[in-house]
């Protein structure tokens, strides 16, 4: 699989993300994996504020999701965000580590383009989506 771009975020698996046994309940991982695309959105240059400014609407069409190891409360993890598709529609391959830098989860998000106006799918990425992607590519990975 190819990686486009790439984008490392931390963040803590909060009170609020576990079960009563301190570990993050499976459900929670969407929302880890939303930290990360966030991240990598913003870091392109075009989050969902943009998206929704040129009238698109970026809806989850698929995710699939991959559990190795648990986290834990209070764990500072890592989510590694790559873009792996950014033409047809926005595909993010995600990896989450725990505090000890082992791979705890893998997953994947599809986002289909859609423009807001209408409600009709798109079926490529607006213009401005794949520019920044390219740009950003140019100026290398980072964070």
């Amino acid at each position: 699989m190819k990686k486009y771009y790439t984008v490392e975020k931390e963040f803590k698996v909060e009170f609020y993300d576990v079960d009563s046994m301190d570990i993050a309940y499976h459900g929670k991982y969407v929302n880890f994996m939303e930290v990360g695309r966030c991240a990598l959105l913003d870091e392109i240059g075009y989050n969902y504020i943009n998206m929704r400014d040129e009238n698109y609407a970026f809806p989850v069409v698929e995710i699939k999701v991959k559990y190795k190891r648990s986290l834990k409360f209070n764990e500072v993890c890592k989510i590694v965000s790559s873009i792996t598709e950014y033409e047809n529609c926005l595909k993010i391959y995600y990896e989450i580590y725990n505090s000890e830098g082992k791979l705890a989860t893998v997953a994947e998000s599809s986002q289909m383009a859609v423009n807001a106006r209408t409600g009709e799918s798109m079926f490529c990425c607006p213009e401005s989506l794949i520019k920044k992607v390219e740009e950003a590519m140019k100026k290398g990975n980072s964070k």
